[in-house]
């Protein structure tokens, strides 16, 4: 393998050049119009404009990134994650142009795409599920019995997505109705496919996912854990590795869980099975997801590995260089995804120019970063600036370098997560690891924010006032 394009754009494609060219293999960027000046156009060894700004005229083409490809006599495509890195009709494209899809097979990435069809594939495996139905429905008089039957609260979930879309959670029959044909709506928009399923909600839920690699040897291992459950709308904001709460024995149980869900679907490459746990620490598998994920970083701080070139090997044939049994956990990592969001305002986009825009770095410190001062945050896509990582010897040095990264990453000219971030690290029920997905419910408010920063401005002002006072001594103090 000589060459990779990188099917994506910002961090996640520095990120994969990075490991690309550390194994002594060119790069080649696609980027969209609005992308024209990205760092990852620079930082590839060739680059290619594919489209204008909307995705689905650039990064969304996939038979023109294989055109592409094709021409520039690549070998192989890393998808990254978004846009097509869950697409098994583009990783089928590739392999027919005979190139090399960086992922798991078509078939795996069809199978678990589907929530119920990944139901359907580990039901023999004996891992656990939340009780529910395994067959999508939009009718509403059959929700109502189904309901009743598993007792309320109930979750409405779209079969064919994820990221919060056409998600529902009802507590009383007399919501059903009215969530379930928001749900439907929000799922048809979103996905093209209106069906839903119906699963017992679990009240306290901890989000909890396991990292996977398989190769084409019949190797599957897990690379333990990653706690996911601080979330807004439904999607991650903050996560670590390892969790707080889980015991060696539990840790074992889900990473064997993990590799057979991978097993049920012949998985290649790497992979996330993500379950929900309960208060009593049970475990129910949640969904697979069949590319890298966002969080890996945290993973491959705490066992040394780089996950990029695990993909990078296993997609040329090569088995895993490890066991099982030689996988420890070192340390303790944070990631804080660091979004051009207003904190204050239901973290909706912040869109504008980075004025400023310096990086924090150190001992412990790791940003994976797609952005430069200057340049303009595009509306087009997801608004991730960067990724500010952190490693410590322990969960609370982690969390201490972490708020003097936020301290000394310097943004200007959009909001962005990094207030929240800090409210986060220096909550004490995330200090204790006594949180659940609904910390940003039950704890979070704008208004906290704002106090908490009016606070920290005062506290400035009266150190920049003592701090004139001395000086206004000492020049007045008469020489010798």
């Amino acid at each position: 393998m000589n060459k990779i394009l990188v099917a994506n754009r910002g961090e996640i494609a520095i990120r994969v050049m990075k490991t690309a060219q550390k194994m002594g293999i060119q790069t080649v960027a696609v980027y969209s119009t609005a992308d024209r000046n990205a760092p990852h156009v620079r930082y590839a060894d060739e680059a290619i404009c594919i489209g204008e700004a909307p995705s689905k005229h650039s990064y969304l083409l996939g038979s023109k990134i294989i055109e592409v490809a094709k021409r520039l006599n690549v070998d192989a495509i890393h998808p990254g994650y978004g846009f097509l890195s869950e697409n098994a009709g583009f990783a089928e494209e590739v392999e027919k142009n005979g190139l090399i899809f960086i992922g798991p097979k078509p078939k795996a990435i069809r199978m678990m795409g589907s929530k119920l069809a990944a139901k359907e594939a580990v039901k023999n495996y004996n891992i656990p599920m939340v009780p529910g139905i395994d067959e999508a429905i939009t009718d509403i008089s059959k929700a109502k019995s189904i309901a009743k039957k598993i007792g309320f609260p109930i979750l409405i979930k779209a079969s064919a997505g994820g990221g919060g879309k056409g998600m529902r959670i009802v507590e009383r029959e007399n919501e059903l109705e009215s969530q379930m044909e928001r749900a439907v709506s929000e799922a048809t928009s979103a996905f093209g496919d209106g069906s839903v399923f119906i699963e017992k909600y679990v009240t306290s839920p901890r989000h909890i996912e396991i990292q996977i690699m398989a190769d084409s040897h019949g190797n599957i291992l897990y690379f333990f854990e990653r706690e996911c459950s601080i979330q807004r709308r439904h999607q991650k904001v903050v996560e670590e590795a390892p969790s707080a709460i889980l015991t060696p024995e539990l840790r074992k149980e889900m990473g064997i869980a993990a590799t057979k869900v991978a097993k049920s679907c012949d998985y290649l490459g790497a992979g996330t099975v993500e379950f929900l746990m309960d208060a009593d620490h049970n475990f129910y598998f949640l969904e697979m997801n069949t590319r890298l994920q966002v969080e890996h970083p945290v993973t491959e701080l705490i066992t040394g590995v780089d996950l990029v070139e695990l993909q990078i090997n296993i997609a040329r044939g090569e088995a895993l260089p490890m066991s099982q049994e030689d996988l420890k956990i070192k340390g303790h990592a944070l990631e804080l995804r660091v979004y051009a969001e207003d904190p204050l305002n239901n973290f909706l986009p912040s869109v504008g120019t980075l004025d400023r825009y310096r990086l924090p770095t150190g001992d412990g410190v790791r940003v994976d970063n797609g952005f430069e001062e200057g340049m303009d945050v595009p509306i087009y896509y997801d608004p991730m600036l960067s990724k500010l990582i952190t490693y410590g010897k322990s969960r609370e040095e982690a969390i201490q370098i972490m708020l003097k990264a936020i301290e000394a990453y310097e943004i200007e000219g959009v909001q962005t997560t990094l207030p929240f971030g800090k409210f986060v690290f220096e909550h004490q029920a995330f200090r204790t690891g006594n949180f659940d997905t609904h910390f940003v419910k039950n704890y979070y408010s704008p208004e906290i924010l704002k106090q908490k920063a009016e606070e920290g401005a005062e506290i400035a002002a009266l150190i920049a006032l003592k701090q004139y006072l001395s000086d206004q001594k000492i020049l007045r103090t008469p020489t010798q």
